[in-house]
């Protein structure tokens, strides 16, 4: 690494964990003395230049934001749905799924027309209200933090926005995809003012992350 310099890094525990910290290895940067079922929080890599913060998804764009991480790798519907102010330098091209509307098999339909307000439970209030908003559907959002699939099953809502990776779970309930609403992958986030005063150690990250990403989507600073 051309930078001495220690950038910290927010990194999302859950789905994503195992396929990010694969990624980092093949970019030569790997954890000290981690384990999947420490509860641990706070990790070093082998050659000082990162510390590495453990944390819920949701929580990685606001870590970044504020400053307290350098850097952060979260999926781009968590980006979507807090909107945080930070630059999104990389698509890094893993975790690949969608999200989506979904329903009962048999029941769904994309054509809303003749339907009064369409209850939808999902985590992702502000996507699924902006989406349909823009549609000119209007909607009653129930918020769940889990187990969404469990909704139209048991009539908390007629529709779902939910990830979906296989379709596995949707079918071994009786849901099918209605519509698609955006593609997700893992995206590389980085402070605004840590861009700035980090530079080089933070452009050389990602370098080192495009070189072995499948598939980057680079952009210019959005300053």
């Amino acid at each position: 690494m051309k930078s001495t310099e220690r950038i910290s890094v927010a990194l999302p525990k859950g789905r994503l964990l195992d396929v990010i910290l694969r990624l980092l290895s093949k970019a030569d940067i790997e954890m000290v003395s981690y384990k999947s079922q420490s509860r641990r929080l706070v990790f070093q890599d082998k050659c000082g230049h990162f510390q590495f913060f453990m944390l819920k998804p949701v929580d990685v764009p606001t870590y970044v934001e504020y400053g307290v991480a350098d850097v952060g790798i979260v999926g781009r519907d968590v980006l979507l749905e807090c909107q945080a102010n930070v630059y999104q330098p990389l698509d890094l091209g893993v975790g690949q799924c969608t999200l989506a509307v979904a329903g009962l098999e048999g029941t769904a339909q994309a054509d809303y027309k003749g339907l009064s307000a369409v209850r939808i439970a999902t985590k992702y209030p502000r996507i699924t209200t902006e989406y349909f908003t823009q549609r000119g559907v209007p909607v009653e959002i129930i918020y769940l933090s889990g187990s969404v699939e469990l909704a139209p099953l048991l009539g908390l809502s007629e529709r779902i926005v939910d990830l979906v990776s296989t379709g596995r779970t949707l079918a071994e309930n009786g849901l099918e995809i209605i519509e698609s609403i955006c593609n997700v992958s893992a995206r590389l986030v980085v402070n605004r003012a840590s861009y700035q005063l980090k530079r080089p150690a933070v452009t050389n990250l990602i370098k080192r992350l495009t070189d072995v990403s499948p598939k980057t989507e680079c952009s210019r600073p959005e300053l």
